[in-house]
């Protein structure tokens, strides 16, 4: 899961990001409303976790920008404001959850993982696909009911596609997705070949079906034939 932290109170944007980080989330982030409103127009995320009060604009604004350019993301508001008013006019806006300052950044995970499940595994805690069934909360993933040993990348990038399951995927959303904006920086795409070539292979082998179609000169998809 990627999401962007939308915070500019460097100590605090830190702490998120360290704990976040390691419960294997890909965090990017905007200390201003301007670098906010740059990566919302370049990058897509899973989730934005927003401050209301930023310099250079409101963060209400952006909420309006994000919901304008039709974002699947969501969005969890944190504030030091403890009005209703704000609290209302967020959700009103689109935002699907407020957490007010100060908070534990263990609450801050479940709230995330919460908000996941509502927005990607339709309130439950397993995404299943025919024979493969992924638990985000263990890393889990079973083929036929066995357990498939993948490495972080191939878990990563085979939840993004069950996630997505019949969209067309190109090998540049995935980079950026799982590599987040190092991705940039790559001369090819030999390392997403490497990894679903991977997930192929340790799928058949607890005798699952091969759903990771390649389109010509696109991507990939994730799907029945």
């Amino acid at each position: 899961m990627k999401i962007l932290i939308i915070e500019d109170e460097t100590d605090l944007l830190e702490a998120m990001v360290d704990y976040l980080t390691s419960e294997g989330i890909i965090c990017e982030t905007a200390l201003t409303y301007f670098k906010a409103e740059d990566s919302l127009s370049v990058y897509s995320y899973d989730m934005i976790i927003l401050d209301l009060t930023l310099p250079g604009g409101n963060g209400l604004d952006l909420i309006k920008l994000i919901k304008e350019r039709n974002s699947s993301a969501g969005l969890l508001i944190v504030s030091a404001r403890n009005s209703l008013n704000d609290k209302l006019t967020g959700l009103d806006l689109g935002a699907d959850d407020y957490i007010t300052k100060p908070f534990h950044l263990a609450e801050l995970n479940s709230r995330i993982k919460s908000l996941a499940r509502r927005r990607f595994f339709e309130g439950k805690n397993e995404l299943t696909f025919n024979e493969i069934k992924i638990n985000p909360d263990s890393f889990e993933v079973t083929v036929n009911g066995e357990i498939i040993d993948l490495t972080r990348k191939e878990y990563d990038i085979l939840l993004y596609f069950m996630v997505n399951r019949d969209r067309v995927i190109t090998r540049e959303s995935i980079a950026e997705h799982i590599w987040g904006d190092n991705s940039t920086f790559a001369d090819n795409f030999d390392f997403i070949y490497s990894h679903i070539k991977n997930i192929r292979k340790k799928i058949e082998q607890k005798k699952g079906t091969n759903y990771l179609h390649n389109i010509y000169g696109i991507g990939y998809k994730f799907c029945e034939k």
